[in-house]
């Protein structure tokens, strides 16, 4: 059964919004990848430098497939590699080269995007019922601590986010370790 608070949040995304919703570790701001004012109102409200890029998150890496370059799958078009594979779902980003529908809002200044298969339920089932991946950046202004609650959200973004899911962060207590997907180098652990 689906929570009516992730349904909502589902069709505001789907609408062009921006929304709040528990993840692993944190609260993310998250909104449709394709749309590029809502990319742009998380850039603002983040105080983020937009070199940097944005985590797209994703309930199964299908979600994910238009956003990457069809160069980094298996001969199938869809498997992941194993070393990937092995690491999702759960908190484990990947950097993979990006495709032509990753914006460069979504990339920053890079040719790879990040992406990651969440094991969070609440987060997944939001990506579902969206039918898409998520933006998944941490709910908090640049150089700030991750907030953890959706009170915490709510009075630091007030009216700025259109929806907060009601909801528990996972048991992380650090963000997603990301990884390069060449070389699998650890960039942040």
């Amino acid at each position: 059964m689906n929570s009516p608070s992730l349904t909502r949040a589902a069709e505001i995304v789907r609408a062009g919004g921006v929304v709040a919703y528990p993840t692993e570790s944190c609260f993310g701001l998250g909104c449709d990848p394709r749309n590029s004012a809502a990319l742009r109102r998380i850039l603002h409200m983040k105080r983020r430098a937009p070199e940097k890029g944005l985590i797209l998150i994703a309930d199964c890496y299908e979600r994910l497939l238009p956003f990457l370059e069809a160069g980094d799958l298996n001969s199938d078009g869809k498997k992941l590699p194993a070393r990937i594979a092995e690491t999702w779902p759960g908190p484990n980003t990947w950097l993979l080269p990006a495709g032509a529908r990753a914006s460069h809002r979504l990339r920053g200044a890079h040719s790879k995007l990040a992406v990651r298969v969440t094991a969070h339920r609440d987060a997944a089932q939001l990506c579902k019922l969206a039918r898409m991946p998520l933006v998944s950046t941490s709910a908090n202004r640049a150089g700030r601590r991750a907030l953890r609650d959706a009170g915490a959200v709510r009075r630091e973004f007030g009216g700025e986010v259109d929806y907060i899911v009601e909801g528990r962060i996972g048991g992380a207590s650090a963000p997603s370790t990301i990884r390069d997907g060449e070389s699998g180098r650890v960039l942040r652990a």
